[in-house]
């Protein structure tokens, strides 16, 4: 009688604190938010997505949606892994701090005490820079300047290094934040000279085995091997593509990264708990503190709804001020993918959406309705909202886009023949490039992006408009300068999720 007693307590503790955890989900989560991502899956064309959420210590929420590739059945669920793009950077800065606090290095050290081949445009800033200065972006680079040389391209890291030396900054040292991919790559070298492991050894051996990360990989080529991996995609002119993976392990502690919900989970949990997981110190608190520490200023904060008064950046995350709270986030975009972890201290919350596509706002939107419920605010549908101002955005591209077929249609004159513009160009950093007459038309290729090329049709003078195989790339209007009916040099732009910077590609042959 006693052990049946015993039997009907327990199981009448299991089951109320099982109906009393799923009675403390907001109601957005419990009774909306199945309907909410299946409807954004199909309005943002996203064939998967998988979400996480973490409360208390707790996964309180955890589910995949849709498929990991378009036109396969396979359901995502919570260990398919995605690319989780500059999320990655997170567990770059972690591990220089997890350093720091094991006394091996100092965040302070100069970069060239442990790269004395370390170099930059300006030998004065080479010679200054700390391990600081690369993770909290304050270089004096424009944002994702230089990227279109290191993004998805044949160059090795050392090669990378390199031409990351040659660079001139937009602006001076420390004077402005600017997103600096190639930093966290440097940071990555400092790791290995410290720590005697590779970056993506001691990320793997440091953090994604002690937490249980076991089906994380460090590396973008190993996504491939994955027998649970999402494919990767976009949306060119309204139509749902499957592309290839990103190549990025020249810059790989920038974003290399491939995870799932459930390794991420994990990760999240043990930040949220001074980097303890299931009572083991994985992460020193004073490693958390420091990549949560303010280095970086952003400017104002400002929200469309809510009360949000700053933004500044950590070593590896954003730093917000956002309805009372601080929250601590990045987001991570990579070919095919855009995703986002989020956390929020103070409620002992953590948010993670994995999406693959890089061709949608919703991975931002439902962390934003999820962020919002936890808190206590209104329901803003920001998937809607968001929604509306692409769709906006879109129309208002298709117009432009139309108008130049229009043009292009009516076969404008070319200021000189094709075959003046076609030859060999070089940039003096980048290297060389090549151009070619081809069905009326004049293509480039990129010495260190095989298979990748600009198809330019002209728009009449020396205005060619140019459409990438890669649809990453974008569409663009280039123009040649000419002096005296003699081509002297092309600017060449791509897409801005590549970089805002140009290149001018100088005539040598």
């Amino acid at each position: 009688m006693k052990r049946i007693s015993l039997l009907l307590a327990t199981l009448f503790f299991f089951y109320s604190n099982l109906f009393s955890q799923k009675d403390t989900l907001p109601s957005f989560i419990k009774d909306s938010l199945d309907t909410y991502v299946e409807r954004a899956l199909a309005e943002w064309k996203i064939p998967g997505a998988a979400v996480c959420v973490v409360k208390n210590g707790k996964v309180a929420y955890m589910k995949g949606y849709g498929v990991k590739e378009l036109g396969s059945p396979d359901k995502v669920d919570e260990n398919t892994l995605f690319m989780i793009g500059s999320n990655s950077k997170a567990f770059t800065a972690t591990a220089v701090a997890m350093l720091d606090a094991n006394k091996k290095l100092s965040l302070d050290d100069k970069v060239q005490k442990w790269l004395p081949a370390f170099k930059l445009y300006d030998p004065w800033v080479a010679k200054e820079a700390n391990l600081r200065d690369l993770l909290c972006h304050r270089l004096g680079f424009e944002t994702f300047q230089g990227d279109f040389m290191y993004f998805d391209s044949d160059l090795t890291a050392a090669e990378v290094m390199d031409k990351f030396a040659k660079v001139k900054p937009l602006y001076g040292f420390r004077s402005k934040w600017g997103y600096t991919n190639a930093a966290f790559g440097v940071a990555g070298e400092v790791i290995q000279k410290a720590s005697g492991k590779t970056w993506a050894d001691f990320i793997t051996d440091s953090i994604f085995r002690p937490l249980g990360m076991n089906n994380s990989v460090a590396l973008s080529a190993n996504i491939k091997a994955a027998t649970n991996r999402a494919s990767a995609h976009t949306v060119d002119m309204g139509q749902l593509k499957k592309i290839p993976y990103g190549n990025i392990d020249n810059i790989a502690p920038a974003g290399s990264i491939s995870s799932s919900v459930n390794d991420m989970s994990k990760w999240v949990m043990a930040l949220l708990n001074n980097g303890k997981l299931d009572g083991k110190q994985v992460i020193p608190a004073a490693a958390i503190g420091q990549t949560r520490t303010p280095h970086s200023i952003m400017g104002n904060g400002g929200h469309m709804f809510n009360k949000a008064h700053f933004n500044l950046y950590g070593l590896g995350w954003f730093l917000e001020e956002y309805a009372g709270r601080k929250i601590v986030a990045h987001t991570g975009g990579v070919n095919g993918f855009v995703t986002s972890v989020c956390l929020v201290p103070e409620e002992k919350l953590g948010i993670i959406v994995l999406t693959n596509t890089d061709a949608n706002n919703f991975f931002e939107a439902l962390r934003n309705e999820i962020e919002d419920a936890y808190l206590g605010l209104p329901y803003r549908n920001y998937s809607k909202v968001f929604l509306t101002y692409h769709q906006a955005d879109e129309a208002e591209k298709e117009k432009e886009y139309k108008a130049i077929r229009d043009s292009i249609a009516l076969k404008p004159k070319t200021a000189l023949p094709l075959t003046a513009y076609a030859g060999q160009y070089n940039h003096a950093i980048y290297g060389n490039m090549t151009i070619t007459v081809e069905n009326e038309t004049l293509v480039m290729r990129f010495q260190h992006h095989k298979g990748r090329y600009g198809t330019m049709e002209a728009l009449g003078g020396n205005r060619f408009f140019c459409t990438y195989n890669d649809p990453l790339y974008g569409k663009k209007k280039l123009e040649f300068t000419v002096s005296g009916n003699k081509v002297k040099s092309l600017t060449v732009r791509v897409a801005d999720f590549v970089e805002f910077t140009t290149y001018d590609f100088m005539k040598i042959k």
